[in-house]
């Protein structure tokens, strides 16, 4: 990766998640957050069909670039961003349709059509998947829905460079939102894969770029409406579980996995044990900052803890972290049916729970077990990363301490996703993480988590 300086005072992030848009204020010396704000990334149900609120989230950046800028400077603007997710323009350079929200089942009606034209796992590392997870299965529902689509679309670009135009008018993807699961990328030779002439798009598909390029430069009515500086740097851009994996990638040797939690919970195997990935069971091979395939597994943790929280504020207590324990009282895959290592499988309770503490308890117990399965299914090995949410959840770290036999570590940063993109633009290296998480053994947890094994029939 090449970095157009070595340093940067202070960097904004675009950080756009499936649940949340961020923009977030990064020192590019300590590589630490000053500000973030956030808002929903709510879905607007409006026709044509389900899709995100672009308009609102530009003015929210707009508007928070320009108070960052007034109160601490911004000296450079990187971007990251959700996967499974495509954005088309007209000849303008405005929406030729709205961007489509990956979990519509639109695209599920024309499966038998797609999986025809759709390349082999074997080419592109990407597994199928429903709705519009898969980029080409969206794009070959949108052309099909909307004939006349086709003519008015002039250019195809990937997620995080929508927010790279909007900011210098330059036209890019990037290979980390192009290899994550969208059909359209062969990972192993770095470039578009055979679907892309078969969708007729060869010419549309802005050209990949890497996500640590200066895509290019602040356009001046921009910095007419925040205040910033022409000649304000703005970096390419990077899929968000990718954004995770950077500082690792930049301060770690030998194999490690980096899990990062939020909607999805990504877990990401560097340096790991080779093994033959099941597309069957939500494995994938992202593409990372650098270009290289990174063997990954994937489930919809963070949905499945709000799903199951239902609004519950409780922290259990050492009672009921008793009587989960002893009683076995067990979340079994899966509480998300469409994706994960488990797709298919219906959730249910070894032992339903009998309070909100028990079940919250269980909750995080269960979201510690899918991590490790998909680590196992990843073939990682050396010491686990938690980056996100879930690195605050001290029941969900004892029970991953307990089963991951190399240790797990802490990141520290509040917002992952924003570290790594500020990165991009930067040779500063990461705050360390945290040593190995110390635990004592706990027979109890080993004794859970071999029954639960059991139960679900974890082959790996």
């Amino acid at each position: 990766m090449t970095h157009p300086v070595a340093t940067r005072n202070n960097i904004a992030v675009i950080d756009v998640g499936k649940t949340n848009a961020k923009l977030a204020l990064v020192d590019g010396l300590s590589m630490t957050e000053i500000a973030v704000v956030t808002r929903p990334n709510d879905v607007r149900s409006t026709p044509p069909y389900p899709h995100f609120d672009l308009q609102g989230h530009w003015a929210f950046f707009l508007r928070n670039l320009k108070v960052f800028h007034a109160e601490y400077g911004v000296d450079a603007i990187s971007v990251t961003t959700h996967g499974a997710s495509i954005v088309l323009l007209q000849e303008d350079g405005s929406l030729a349709t709205a961007m489509l929200d990956y979990e519509h089942d639109g695209p599920d009606s024309l499966v038998a059509e797609y999986d025809r034209l759709r390349p082999d796992f074997a080419e592109t590392g990407s597994p199928r998947l429903a709705g519009g997870l898969n980029v080409g299965a969206q794009l070959h529902w949108l052309f099909e829905n909307d004939p006349t689509l086709m003519a008015r679309t002039k250019h195809i670009i990937t997620y995080p460079q929508y927010w790279g135009y909007q900011l210098t008018g330059k036209l890019a993807c990037d290979v980390t939102s192009l290899g994550c699961h969208t059909d359209l990328w062969n990972p192993w030779e770095g470039r578009p894969s055979s679907l892309v002439s078969r969708l007729g798009i060869s010419e549309k598909l802005a050209p990949a770029q890497s996500a640590s390029d200066v895509l290019g430069w602040l356009k001046p009515d921009i910095c007419e409406v925040t205040g910033m500086q022409p000649g304000t740097p703005v970096a390419c851009g990077i899929h968000d579980s990718n954004a995770s994996l950077v500082p690792h990638l930049n301060q770690n040797v030998g194999a490690f996995s980096v899990v990062s939690t939020g909607t999805w919970v990504v877990c990401m195997a560097v340096g790991g044990t080779s093994r033959q990935l099941d597309s069957d069971r939500d494995t994938l091979v992202n593409v990372n900052a650098y270009g290289t395939p990174v063997p990954s597994a994937r489930f919809m943790g963070g949905r499945e803890y709000e799903v199951m929280r239902a609004g519950a504020e409780v922290t259990p207590t050492s009672g009921d972290r008793a009587t989960v324990l002893a009683n076995e009282i067990m979340l079994l895959p899966s509480v998300v049916t469409s994706s994960g290592p488990f797709s298919g499988r219906d959730m249910r309770w070894n032992g339903p729970p009998a309070s909100d503490g028990q079940r919250i308890y269980a909750l995080s117990l269960y979201l510690a077990m899918m991590t490790d399965v998909c680590l196992r299914l990843a073939g990682g090995k050396g010491k686990t990363i938690i980056e996100g949410p879930f690195a605050q959840n001290a029941d969900y770290l004892d029970m991953l301490a307990e089963i991951r036999p190399d240790g797990i570590a802490i990141a520290s940063s509040r917002t992952g996703t924003s570290v790594g993109a500020a990165m991009l633009l930067t040779e500063a290296k990461a705050p360390d993480v945290a040593g190995a998480r110390v635990h004592s053994p706990r027979g109890e947890l080993a004794s859970y988590a071999r029954r639960w094994r059991n139960l679900v029939d974890t082959t790996t």
